[in-house]
């Protein structure tokens, strides 16, 4: 019978070749867009205001958000603040440490004297890096400390929610008073005739959204971000019925009144100065 299989040698020499060599390329020079699934170099992306071609707004830390909103060097923060741990929950003095490391904040939100526009206001940004930018005693304590100076100083506000997370569970009802704090603070500074206004980013739910951020006298928005108290799936599950399209979406707000105008992050700056311009009291200061 004719073999068609060629013995196989019991021993091969092959000839090992170098492996090619690739320049090396440096880390963190693209990103990929979570909505079109486009590949955006950092460096353009940096340039659009991390806005992706698509219309697509990417996450702001507090530091990026207040160079994109504040007149240069004009940002002076109020004292630290530091959370406790009123209630020993396990872990939570870990997580607030390396939340801090990881935004150089000491809590989740950024506050202070700031001018935009030329505008003195007090300029709150929340960070959801920090916990999810969840809203304990700190972030509350600041913020009632913010529209008390306001009121004192005949000021507006400007704030920045970005919290999914609420009320922060680790410090229990401690957090949950923030709420009534924060609300009661925005209606003395409201009483005294004196503008508030709320800007809703990525995402902006639960308690954070219950309190302050839905009593602005003007509220803004950036396109498509997730604003409400309870998140769709947990709607859906407790009413039994099926959510239109974009529910709690900034466009579904504001087709249904619940906010005044959405507005690109790349016109934010200038429509945030002009709508101060028109509330103005006394002229320049």
């Amino acid at each position: 019978m004719l073999n068609v299989f060629r013995s196989k040698p019991k021993y091969m020499t092959v000839k090992r070749q170098e492996p090619e060599r690739r320049p090396e390329v440096p880390d963190n020079l693209w990103t990929r867009c979570d909505h079109c699934s486009q590949m955006l170099y950092n460096k353009e992306l940096e340039k659009q205001m991390f806005v992706c071609r698509c219309g697509h707004h990417f996450r702001l830390s507090a530091y990026q958000r207040l160079g994109m909103i504040a007149d240069e060097d004009s940002f002076v923060p109020f004292a630290p603040l530091y959370a406790a741990d009123p209630l020993s929950f396990p872990g939570y003095s870990d997580k607030i440490r390396k939340a801090q490391e990881l935004t150089s904040l000491d809590d989740a939100i950024l506050i202070g004297h700031a001018r935009i526009g030329e505008i003195p206001v007090i300029l709150g940004i929340i960070d959801f890096s920090f916990i999810g930018g969840s809203m304990g005693s700190v972030v509350g304590e600041q913020l009632t400390r913010g529209f008390e100076r306001a009121t004192a100083e005949q000021l507006p506000v400007v704030v920045f929610s970005g919290g999914g997370g609420g009320a922060r569970m680790h410090e229990g009802i401690f957090s949950l008073m923030q709420m009534a704090k924060t609300a009661q603070a925005v209606g003395k500074h409201s009483r005294s005739k004196l503008l508030f206004i709320s800007v809703l980013t990525h995402p902006t739910m639960g308690g954070v959204y219950a309190s302050f951020a839905s009593l602005g006298d003007i509220i803004l928005a950036e396109p498509g971000a997730l604003i409400g108290f309870a998140g769709p799936r947990i709607v859906e599950e407790t009413t039994r019925q099926k959510l239109p399209p974009g529910f709690q979406t900034a466009e579904f707000a504001l087709e249904h009144g619940m906010i005044d105008m959405i507005v690109n992050r790349q016109q934010m700056r200038s429509t945030v100065a002009r709508l101060l311009r028109y509330h103005q009291r006394g002229g320049r200061r």
